[in-house]
């Protein structure tokens, strides 16, 4: 009885999504595991479009692809261990310039949005989006550069209870994907 109310509250949550669409611009991602990653997490929380650019590695598929086969086989393999098929069912696209992605977004009428700590960031919970976003997310040692954080139209921070100064990556992604969707 216990477990049916829990999948019924469950169930009921879920369906009370939030359906603005949400995108993901992940630039100079280092790690195949936390592109991966990412993949999985958009895929299960329907996430319109992941953009990948700068350095970060992308599963085959890219009509531009211009790297050497065995590297981007390599990416492909490692990618595909985390994404579990995700990246086959996520509409993904690789995009050097992560300008070029800002633009064509901000022209769509989506909301960039910088997932970093800074000064003048907001707590993830405090911020509840009321249009299409777009979520950027950074390298995983050194986050979004200033130039980055420039050209957004918020910053938001998950706020950080024990001693260590940050979340992996794709952790913190999926977190701030979930508040979006399912916050509030």
């Amino acid at each position: 009885m216990l477990r049916d109310a829990m999948i019924f509250a469950i169930l009921k949550h879920m369906t009370s999504a939030k359906k603005l669409p949400i995108y993901v611009i992940m630039h100079d991602i280092r790690s195949t595991h936390n592109v991966g990653s990412v993949l999985r997490t958009a895929e299960g929380l329907g996430i319109e479009h992941v953009y990948m650019s700068g350095y970060t590695p992308y599963p085959k598929g890219h009509s531009g692809d211009i790297r050497l086969p065995h590297i981007a086989h390599k990416n492909h393999e490692a990618i595909r261990k985390t994404a579990l098929g995700a990246e086959n069912t996520v509409r993904w696209s690789y995009e050097p310039s992560i300008k070029t992605c800002i633009d064509y977004l901000k022209r769509e009428g989506v909301t960039i949005v910088g997932l970093e700590q800074a000064t003048q960031a907001k707590q993830l919970h405090t911020y509840t989006p009321d249009k299409p976003i777009a979520l950027i997310i950074g390298n995983e040692v050194s986050g979004l550069d200033q130039k980055i954080m420039d050209q957004c139209d918020t910053i938001v921070e998950i706020p950080m209870l024990g001693q260590k100064e940050s979340y992996n990556v794709s952790v913190a992604t999926a977190m701030a994907l979930h508040w979006f969707r399912y916050g509030n």
